[in-house]
């Protein structure tokens, strides 16, 4: 549903979608101690209009960063998250000796003096020239489009960076993502999935009102990274007991389902099924990840018929199948 709204989205100019500065501080607000002495990239926002080049921006002494590199598309290929005021893909390097040597006194001082230039391409982040500014980052931090979020995990992976993105939280069940899960490449961030955007003027689809402003509103966004946080570190506290009825087996692969996060039982060995919100609870200290359902060669079990969860022929939605490490007693 989300992803089909998004992809509309892209083809109808008006409805653009802007990450909110207030979304962006209450996720990043956690992570202070890894920007110090960095290079951030945000390769997906217009440094004029972009909340996320604005945050570095306005907290770059606050964090001690070392620059703050800014790409974003033309308006030929407009990106869902970032605005772009004319047909020209442009960057902003930026590395805060202006305001050391009170050149700008804010912002706004700052985006009139045009301190910006133009990229030779379309400012792709799959371009020669961008991934040439990749290289020179520590961290990524921005909204790519949703419906490129493969490639550019797949990019950021390759180029061992650090990240916290903006993405689909049913990107979980992609096969090109679920591997990076699996092999704690990747993670979800603090917040949970859910995040309004601000929209153009006018806009009424998907919409939620704030505070008496009309915003657009995605159930299923959420953040992914690959920085640890202590959310992260925190074990899930268990109180169901295992018993056949309540934790039915698979009719295809010998694995039990468990319909909600809360019930995972604490005196179970095997694998079990579960929804994919368990995700904003894993603990890789405490859960194995073995596969997810929908992809027969990523269950890492045998199965038949199909790799679909079926319980008395009914099919679940997917589940990722996990082990737990230690029992909830154990110490």
């Amino acid at each position: 549903m989300a992803r089909s709204i998004l992809n509309k989205a892209r083809k109808e100019k008006a409805d653009e979608f802007y990450t909110r500065l207030s979304d962006i501080e209450r996720e990043l607000i956690h992570y202070r101690e890894y920007f110090k002495g960095k290079t951030i990239l945000c390769n997906c926002d217009d440094p004029r209009v972009s909340k996320f080049f604005y945050f570095f921006y306005a907290s770059f002494h606050t964090l001690g960063l070392k620059r703050l590199i800014t790409t974003c598309y033309k308006n030929l290929n407009p990106d869902l998250f970032s605005q772009n005021l004319d047909e020209q893909a442009v960057y902003c390097i930026y590395d805060g000796t202006d305001r050391a040597n009170d050149k700008y006194t804010d912002y706004g001082t700052f985006m009139k003096q045009n301190e910006w230039g133009v990229l030779k391409g379309d400012g792709d982040f799959r371009s020669p020239e961008c991934i040439e500014l990749l290289k020179q980052a520590d961290i990524v931090c921005s909204n790519p489009p949703f419906s490129l979020l493969r490639e550019y995990v797949a990019q950021l992976i390759k180029y061992e960076k650090e990240f916290l993105i903006i993405g689909n939280q049913n990107a979980i069940t992609y096969k090109d993502i679920f591997i990076f899960i699996k092999e704690n490449k990747l993670w979800l961030g603090i917040n949970p999935s859910g995040m309004c955007f601000n929209v153009p003027e006018g806009y009424t689809k998907t919409a939620k009102i704030v505070d008496g402003v009309v915003m657009g509103w995605i159930g299923s966004a959420c953040w992914f990274t690959n920085l640890n946080h202590k959310k992260r570190n925190e074990y899930l506290t268990l109180y169901e007991n295992y018993n056949q009825k309540k934790f039915p087996k698979y009719d295809n692969f010998d694995a039990i389902e468990v319909c909600k996060v809360s019930e995972i039982p604490k005196d179970y060995g095997g694998i079990m099924g579960v929804p994919i919100t368990f995700l904003d609870k894993y603990n890789p200290e405490q859960f194995e990840i073995i596969g997810v359902t929908n992809h027969g060669d990523m269950l890492g079990i045998p199965f038949t018929n199909n790799c679909f969860a079926e319980v008395k022929g009914e099919r679940k939605y997917v589940r990722i199948l996990i082990k737990t490490k230690r029992k909830q007693n154990d110490n």
